[in-house]
């Protein structure tokens, strides 16, 4: 029956979508990396000394350096004069100074790129994996295509065969592998040369908790064997030295991993004897690829001649043969139906042209192809070098020729050992009288080469083949993957900032409801994002934070609307996480950045989520609703016509709104902080039924706040950032305009907590006292408000909640605050706080701040008496709980067949 046609378009679409999210993951990296280089340019000394040619030519061009027309000059100057006088003159000339210094000058603190990743990132994991499906990561060396058959792909089917969940990661895709090592119980380093880049991926190994192992299956880490090797001294001198060079790479990396994996026993021995304690073995077997091939092989076809037959996968082999080379000659020359095919590289000696046609080269042959090479041979050879470096290989090629029934004659090395019978299921042969005796005996008697043959096949299969592999070998080394017990309601949080970047309101609230919900007995994990950083791979960082388990992927800088929007890189390692973690319900916070695809992951799987709408992102391009000019825009019910004009040229609107109404339709419930903002979400086509209200809590003081020093300058605290929409430039022009200096201002810059400074004092000019301090932790908001006695929160929009106003209020602060909304909702006017107008006015802002200064007296020893209505975190987390069980509950989604 033909596929849906529906189905077939739909899954096209899906495709696509993929193929356009990686061509926008790559655009954003060369995105990133670009503006780094521009960054570091900037930063230079050579930027910095010809700042006064550029200075000249934008004046040749009638601009200055901002790039303004330096026409504009004179009535700046004037506006300047006749508002501040010289004095005011003096200051702008000094802040405009001070701000070339910064841009030009590397005033910086750090760089796009350059960020140090500080604690917990770089903490050891106290959960070790414990909390994650069980998976089993390869990081492997894959180009080798013949290694990766026996030491990856085998592995992996072994171990799916047992119930593991298997990934397999090229050692070289850095990024890939480090985000790969956050979701893993398990990791094998196979063949990975110690380069720096891979020892932080061992370290970060280690930091997991994960006991990585190295594997190998040659003797490539120890320099004096590998020398002992004589293939070795066939190779061109360059390539010689190149192999020669990686000994110690290999040897580094497998010390660092501290536990090993061999293909064979003596191999196992040589790593330990190197330094490890802790070596299993492995060894190379059997896959269904191999036998099936070899089911649909053809018989042979009798040519009336013996075929010998050697396969050589490189060019290293040339010693190894040279063991069989004079008994073979002796054979040939005894026997005249003695032939030779050598299938791969191999040099031949001159001896053998002799034999004219009874010799048969065959190259590049694929592995389908040198099989069924092999089976239309009647002998096969395995000859090896008696060293170390022979002992610790595999007996693969034994096992080719048993699957296609081709009796074989193999050196006594260690390998080989393990599993020929001799005289039994083949033949060993140890100098050049036995290996003359052995192609006489199997030539002369096709009976006795038949009984081998079948005799190797039967003992190969019982103890190579798929299944036997994954219960006698992997199951011994690796077990079956354990079940999870149930421990409680399983959270996964997604909010695009978390601890230690606590950026926001939202990051607050979300920290504190999962460290309340963990206390509760949930187990939460959570979902963010992270700088890039030079000191680890561009990949996620599994990390802990008070019980809660984080990861955090990167997320570059310089995200447009559509980007914020929809991330489908994003999404991609959301749906790792939500595979490793397998929530009941997924908790999303803020999700800009994140993307609304991890909401789309979560409806596919069948998981449950709930969205609480910290703001109008969800309905309004305006992520405030406050248009460019920074005016509130006051739509209730959003007009899409209005919102075209709002943001002229944007195309992507109408197909926001519906990616939205399709991720608010979507989810089990709907959170709103507040009454005021669950009111915006009904008018907007909400129904009542599926919107909640739990409002936000807060911390209560841990002391006792200190008392206000009387006949002090009265001093007022801004938390909101340097965005227009919480009022910063209102705060700015109306605190300039103030003619009278008895007073403070404690201004916020909570960018410090990313990186880099966003506020200076001296793009200021006030006649108060004004101080600019780093972003407070919840451990430091007592010390924070003991210093002002009033908040200003001039938010230009109805906000959502408005958490700094319920800490101050909490602690006695008095709050001057916008209203309506949800931040004026806990302030009574003119008894803990005074309300304002959303009018985007400044002296709106003077005219309450100056009926404050001309009253301080009221804040001498004031206390809110309106504390007992305020919902703190333990209220707030206590009828969460309740709501994510609910959502998680017998109602639970099943997976779309999408």
């Amino acid at each position: 029956m033909r596929d849906d046609p529906r189905e077939i378009l739909t899954e096209s679409y899906r495709s696509a979508a993929r193929l356009n999210g990686l061509r926008a993951e790559h655009l954003q990296k060369e995105n990133q990396k670009l503006r780094l280089q521009l960054s570091l340019i900037q930063m230079s000394l050579s930027w910095r000394v010809t700042l006064p040619l550029r200075a000249v030519r934008a004046l040749m061009f009638g601009r200055l350096l901002s790039g303004r027309p330096v026409s504009e000059l004179p009535g700046r100057f004037l506006r300047l004069w006749r508002r501040d006088g010289l004095l005011g003159i003096r200051k702008a000339v000094i802040h405009r100074i001070s701000r070339l210094k910064r841009i030009h000058g590397g005033r910086k603190k750090v760089v796009p790129g350059d960020t140090d990743l500080p604690h917990p990132y770089s903490a050891p994991s106290t959960f070790g994996t414990v909390r994650l499906k069980p998976q089993i990561l390869i990081i492997a060396e894959l180009s080798l295509k013949q290694c990766a058959k026996y030491r990856v792909w085998q592995k992996r089917d072994f171990l799916k065969t047992l119930g593991w969940s298997v990934h397999v990661v090229d050692w070289r895709d850095l990024a890939e592998a480090q985000s790969a090592l956050q979701l893993c119980t398990h990791v094998i380093f196979y063949r990975v040369p110690g380069f720096d880049d891979v020892m932080k991926l061992v370290r970060e190994a280690h930091r997991l908790g994960l006991a990585p192992r190295w594997e190998v299956d040659d003797l490539i880490f120890d320099e004096g064997e590998y020398r002992q090797n004589g293939n070795i001294d066939t190779l061109p001198a360059a390539e010689r030295d190149l192999l020669l060079s990686g000994v110690a790479l290999f040897r580094r990396c497998m010390l660092a991993c501290g536990r090993g994996i061999a293909s064979t026993a003596a191999l196992a021995g040589a790593m330990r004897e190197a330094g490890l304690t802790d070596v299993a073995v492995l060894e190379n077997a059997l896959d269904e690829q191999t036998l099936g091939i070899a089911e649909a092989l053809p018989a042979p076809v009798p040519s009336g001649r013996i075929w010998i037959s050697y396969g050589s996968g490189t060019n290293t082999h040339d010693a190894d043969f040279r063991q069989a080379e004079a008994g073979l000659l002796a054979a040939m020359d005894e026997e005249p139906r003695l032939c030779l095919r050598v299938i791969g590289q191999l040099q031949l000696s001159s001896a053998f042209n002799r034999f004219g046609d009874r010799i048969e080269r065959l190259t590049e042959l694929t592995y389908p192809e040198y099989l069924k090479a092999l089976s239309q041979t009647d002998i096969a050879i395995a000859p090896l070098e008696k060293t170390l470096f022979n002992d610790c290989k595999s007996n693969i090629k034994f096992l080719e020729a048993a699957i296609v029934r081709v009796a074989a004659i193999c050196s006594p090395s260690a390998a080989f050992l393990t599993v020929v019978r001799d005289g039994k299921n083949g033949l060993l042969a140890a100098d050049t009288a036995a290996w003359r005796n052995g192609f006489l005996t199997l030539a002369r008697d096709g009976d006795y080469r038949k009984r081998l043959a079948e005799t190797a096949y039967k003992d190969v299969m019982a103890r190579y083949a798929p299944e036997a592999m994954a219960q006698t070998q992997a199951r011994a080394l690796f077990g079956l993957p354990s079940r999870r017990e149930a421990e409680g309601l399983r959270v996964l949080m997604a909010n695009v900032y978390f601890a230690p970047r606590s950026f926001g309101g939202a990051t607050i609230v979300a920290e504190e409801m999962g460290r309340r919900l963990v206390r509760q007995g949930a187990q939460v994990s959570v979902m963010t994002s992270r700088p890039p950083a030079v000191d680890i791979p561009d990949g996620d960082v599994r990390y802990d934070v008070d019980g809660m388990m984080v990861f955090a992927s990167v997320l570059s800088d310089g995200l447009d609307g559509v980007g914020h929007l929809d991330n489908p890189a994003m999404a991609s390692r959301f749906a790792e996480v939500l595979e490793a973690c397998q929530p009941d319900v997924v908790h999303v916070h803020a999700a800009q950045g994140l993307g609304t695809g991890i909401l789309r992951i979560c409806q596919e799987r069948g998981i449950p989520y709930v969205l609480t709408l910290h703001d109008a992102w969800w309905l309004c391009e305006r992520q405030f609703m406050v248009r460019g000019d920074g005016r509130y825009c006051f739509q209730t019910t959003i007009d899409p016509a209005v919102c075209q004009v709002c943001v002229p040229g944007v195309r992507h609107l109408a197909d926001r709104a519906v990616v939205m109404r399709q991720a608010l339709a979507g989810a089990a419930l709907l959170i709103s902080p507040s009454q005021a903002h669950r009111e915006l979400y009904l008018a907007n086509g909400i129904a009542p039924e599926r919107i909640v209200v739990n409002r936000n809590g807060f911390c209560w003081p841990k002391r006792a706040r200190r008392p206000r020093l009387p006949g002090t300058p009265l001093r007022f605290g801004f938390v909101g950032g340097t965005e227009a929409v919480k009022g910063y430039g209102l705060l700015k022009e109306a605190m300039q305009s103030l003619s009278r200096s008895d007073w403070e201002l404690v201004v916020v810059d909570n960018k410090l907590n990313l990186g880099f400074q966003s506020i200076f004092p001296e793009d200021w000019t006030v006649r108060g006292t004004l101080r600019v301090v780093p972003a407070y932790t919840q451990a430091g908001l007592d010390d924070f408000y003991d210093q002002i006695d009033v908040l200003l929160f001039p938010s230009q929009w109805k906000e959502s909640y408005g958490l700094t106003v319920r800490e101050a209020l909490a602690r006695d602060v008095w709050v001057v605050t916008t209203s309506p909304g949800g931040q004026s909702e806990d302030v009574v006017d003119g008894v803990n706080g005074t309300w304002l107008p959303l009018d985007g006015k400044p002296q709106t802002l003077v005219q309450a701040v100056s009926a404050l200064l001309d009253a301080p007296e009221r804040f001498e020893g004031y206390v809110n008496p309106c504390k007992e209505q305020l919902a703190t975190y333990d209220m707030q987390a206590e009828e969460l709980y309740g709501f994510l069980k609910q959502a998680a509950g017998p109602s639970r989604a099943v997976p779309l067949n999408l």
